[in-house]
């Protein structure tokens, strides 16, 4: 079954680290001797908490949470873990916080153990049973996650995440797509028998590396919809990742139709003629795409690459040259603009490019880290 593992970035801020279940810390000293005229406080073991006691807890609870909204996570734990390991059954709430402090520093088992604890504490805690599903899903159990992402199907500030996308990234790593559907359609506020559900769910499905899906998720959203924008375009994707022109054309052209100011249909039209030898279709195609969106280098490079294969280098260093302005780092055009030079003579400029696109290559392969 396919992964998902590049959804789990569109919600983490810093890295997934496991961490492990927090360690008891010592215990406090005894202050049973107190000064004249000071309150004794009562140990755990000596009963139930005093009022004081309970000040204490709140005030300490206040005091870590703080320290956690001011980018001082390390010192919250640690004064959590404490208050847990020394406050016991008085200290509740404790442990919610605990549990959104470790999963802030990625540490999710621990978050997880510690919310469902605060579960335990208070059944009806709905930010602990959204959080704890989230935990789940991060450490790689979707399943797992699901009862409890839906219980509770909206957006918090701690999770960084709607729980309705998650809910449904869940159910598209099971291949429970309609599930997933209604979860999408949830999240962005339409009917999930609508054709924009089944195009949303297109989408996520395209993003999950399941084209074959997808297109047949873009057909339906069509049979419920048939002008439906950016359908054919998802079903022109799918047919031009097949190789399959022809039929990637018919739905490029069908979109132009509908959604005529959309830039990147010209855009796919473009490279469509280009892998068909239509050259002079394709530069009108990609005249469309720049004059309708000057900021994306993609249509620039294309028109760079038509220029040079109907032997107009001159003209094509124009727009190769705005596109590395745009983009310096990108290998396609240094490689391009190496072409370009080699057409015209300047062996010097030619071998630069090469060079850099040489360089931006090897820069670019996939370096094994060691495990953290």
């Amino acid at each position: 079954m396919r992964t998902l593992a590049a959804f789990i970035v569109l919600f983490i801020i810093g890295g997934v680290t496991r961490g492990h279940a927090p360690t008891a810390e010592p215990a406090v000293a005894d202050h049973s001797q107190t000064s004249p005229g000071q309150p004794s406080s009562v140990s755990p073991e000596q009963g139930s908490a005093t009022p004081s006691t309970k000040t204490n807890v709140k005030d300490m609870l206040a005091d870590a949470h703080q320290k956690l909204e001011h980018g001082k996570p390390q010192e919250a734990i640690a004064m959590l873990e404490q208050l847990a390991a020394t406050a016991g059954g008085s200290a509740k709430g404790v442990q919610h916080e605990l549990g959104i402090a470790y999963y802030r520093t990625g540490k999710l088992l621990s978050a997880e153990k510690a919310f469902a604890r605060a579960m335990e504490e208070d059944p009806d805690d709905m930010e602990a049973i959204q959080m704890r599903g989230l935990s789940l899903y991060r450490l790689g159990r979707p399943a797992a996650a699901i009862p409890f992402l839906e219980r509770v199907r909206q957006w918090t500030p701690n999770a960084n995440a709607d729980a309705n996308y998650v809910l449904g990234l869940c159910y598209l790593n099971s291949n429970h797509f309609d599930e997933a559907r209604r979860a999408f359609a949830e999240q962005f506020a339409v009917s999930a028998d609508s054709g924009a559900a089944y195009l949303l769910l297109g989408k996520m499905l395209m993003q999950a590396n399941l084209p074959e899906a997808a297109a047949e998720a873009a057909k339906k959203a069509l049979a419920i919809t048939p002008k439906l924008a950016l359908a054919h375009f998802m079903l022109g994707e799918f047919y031009l990742f097949k190789s399959d022109t022809e039929q990637a054309l018919r739905e490029f052209e069908q979109e132009r139709e509908i959604n005529p100011a959309y830039f990147a249909v010209y855009d796919r039209l473009g490279d469509v003629y280009t892998r068909t030898g239509q050259y002079q279709q394709a530069q009108e195609a990609l005249a469309k795409a720049i004059s309708l969106d000057t900021s994306s280098t993609g249509p620039f490079i294309q028109m760079g690459k038509v220029l040079l294969r109907r032997n107009d280098p001159q003209t094509s260093l124009l727009y190769l040259q705005h596109a590395l302005k745009m983009d310096p780092g990108n290998y396609t055009t240094h490689t391009l603009l190496g072409q370009a030079y080699r057409s015209l003579g300047r062996g010097e400029d030619a071998k630069k490019e090469i060079e850099a696109a040489s360089k931006i290559h090897a820069e670019g392969q996939l370096k094994l880290q060691p495990a953290q």
